[in-house]
C-alpha cells in the first residue's frame, strides 16, 4: 500500500493512507496509546449496512442501504460506498473533542465523475445550536477545489474545508489529520460541546469510495 503525504491551510495535515436513541457509543481504545475508536466498520447488520448508524434522509433509507455496504480485503473491513448521494450519522459518541482533538481517518477512491463536487466528506459535529441543529466542519475531498480551500457555512450549511483535491489516486488509501478542536474554535468563534454530537460521512452521486477507520487522539 502506498502512501502520500501533504499538509494544508489551517493547521490540517493530510498523511495519504443507529446508535439507539438514548444510548451513548463508547469508542474502543485502538492500539496506539490515548487514541480512540469511534468507527472500525466491524459489525454490519443482515443488509450489510453498518450498525450504529443513521440515514440522514430517512425518506431515502432504501438507497443508502444499498449505497453503504461493510466488505472485507485482507482480513480488514471498511465501508465501501457506491452512487450515495447522500450521507450517513454515528450520534451520541463518548467523545470530548478537547480531550481528543485530533481525528484521523482514510478514504480510497475508485471512480468519481468530472462533475462530482464534493466527491466525499466527512462531517465532525462537535456542539448543536439554540434550535438543538448540529454544528459541524465538513472536511471534503473536491474535485476541483485547491488543498486548504474554505467555505464558510451559512444557518443550515456547515463550514467547509478541503482536504483532498482532484480524482486521484485512485485505488489508493488516503489518510487525513485534522485538529477539529482548533478548527471548531477558528470558525465557529467558541468551545465545542464536552461532548460531540456525532460524525457523518457522504460520498456524491456516482462515487464509488470507501472508509477506513475512524479515530482521535491528543495533540502532539
Amino acid at each position: 500500500m502506498r502512501m502520500r503525504i501533504g499538509v494544508s491551510a489551517l493547521g490540517i495535515v493530510s498523511v495519504i493512507g443507529l446508535c439507539a436513541a438514548l444510548a451513548v457509543a463508547t469508542p474502543a481504545y485502538a492500539g496506539e496509546a490515548g487514541v480512540l475508536v469511534l468507527e472500525d466498520f466491524q459489525s454490519a447488520d443482515q443488509d450489510g449496512f453498518p450498525v450504529d448508524w443513521q440515514h440522514e434522509n430517512q425518506r431515502s433509507q432504501a438507497k443508502g442501504r444499498d449505497a453503504y455496504k461493510l466488505q472485507a480485503e485482507e482480513g480488514k473491513k471498511f465501508l465501501a460506498v457506491k452512487d450515495a448521494g447522500q450521507r450517513i450519522k454515528k450520534r451520541k459518541i463518548d467523545w470530548d473533542p478537547k480531550v481528543y482533538p485530533v481525528l484521523t481517518w482514510r478514504w480510497r477512491l475508485h471512480k468519481a465523475p468530472g462533475n462530482a463536487e464534493p466527491v466525499a466528506a466527512l462531517y465532525a459535529s462537535l456542539d448543536t445550536d439554540l434550535m438543538f441543529i448540529p454544528v459541524f466542519t465538513k472536511y471534503i475531498w473536491s474535485a476541483g477545489k485547491p488543498v486548504g480551500t474554505f467555505v464558510e457555512g451559512g444557518m443550515f450549511s456547515g463550514s467547509e474545508l478541503v482536504v483532498q483535491s482532484g480524482v486521484l489516486p485512485v485505488g489508493e488509501w488516503v489518510e487525513e489529520r485534522v485538529n477539529v478542536y482548533e478548527d471548531f474554535k477558528r470558525i465557529h468563534k467558541h468551545e465545542p460541546a464536552e461532548k460531540a454530537w456525532g460524525i457523518s460521512l457522504f460520498a456524491g452521486p456516482g462515487v464509488e469510495i470507501d472508509f477506513g477507520t475512524v479515530t482521535v487522539g491528543p495533540a502532539k
